[in-house]
C-alpha cells in the first residue's frame, strides 16, 4: 500500500499520506494512483483540471466554491506549508457549517481530499508555498462563490497572527448565514 488514508472530524474529508521512498540522493513518491484513490478515497472521481499557485507569508486564499459546477479538489503543497481548511456547505448535512484544518507542507508530504459540497481556503504559514490541486470540475467563474473567511458562525482558528493578504473578492465573501449552499 503506498498511501495511507485517514478521515478528519469531518468524514468526507480525508487526509492522504503517500509512502515517501529517501536516502541522501533525495525522495520519491507517487503523488496520485487513480486506481488507490477509487479504492481508499472515493470511487467514480474523474480530475478533469490541474492548477498552481504561489503565495507569500500570510496570503489568505478562500473560502472558495463553485455552485452549479461543484468542484471536489485533491490538495498539496510542494514548496512550504500552508494552514489548509474545509467547511460543509451542505445544508442536509448534519456537519453544516463545521470545518476542519490541516497542515499542509512540503516535508509532510499530505494531501487532502476536499469533496463538493464544501468551501475550501488556505493560509501561507511559511515564507512562500506552492499550492497543487486537482479538481473533479473546471472552473466557471459566474458559479465561484466566497465565504468570509472570518464568519464568526464558522468560527475557524486559522493560526495567524499580523496582517493578512486578502483579495477583494475574499474580503467581500458572504456570511454562511446569506451565502448560496448546498442542498
Amino acid at each position: 500500500m503506498a498511501i495511507q488514508v485517514t478521515a478528519t472530524a469531518l468524514p468526507e474529508v480525508k487526509i492522504i499520506e503517500p509512502k515517501v521512498f529517501g536516502d541522501a540522493r533525495g525522495f520519491f513518491y507517487e503523488s496520485f494512483n487513480a486506481r488507490e484513490f477509487a479504492e481508499q478515497v472515493e470511487a467514480g472521481v474523474e480530475f478533469v483540471q490541474d492548477n498552481h499557485s504561489r503565495s507569500a507569508k500570510g496570503v489568505l486564499r478562500g473560502l472558495h466554491y463553485q455552485i452549479q459546477h461543484a468542484q471536489g479538489k485533491l490538495v498539496r503543497v510542494v514548496e512550504g506549508e500552508v494552514f489548509d481548511v474545509a467547511v460543509d456547505i451542505r445544508k442536509s448535512s448534519p456537519n453544516f457549517g463545521k470545518w476542519v484544518g490541516v497542515n499542509l507542507s512540503e516535508a509532510n508530504h499530505r494531501q487532502l481530499w476536499v469533496p463538493p459540497g464544501f468551501a475550501h481556503g488556505f493560509v501561507v504559514l511559511s515564507e512562500s508555498a506552492q499550492f497543487l490541486y486537482k479538481t473533479t470540475d473546471y472552473w466557471y467563474p459566474e458559479f465561484e462563490r466566497s465565504l468570509l473567511w472570518n464568519d464568526a458562525e464558522l468560527g475557524i482558528k486559522w493560526p495567524v497572527a499580523g496582517e493578512l493578504n486578502i483579495a477583494e473578492k475574499d474580503r467581500n465573501g458572504a456570511l454562511l448565514a446569506d451565502a448560496e449552499v448546498f442542498a
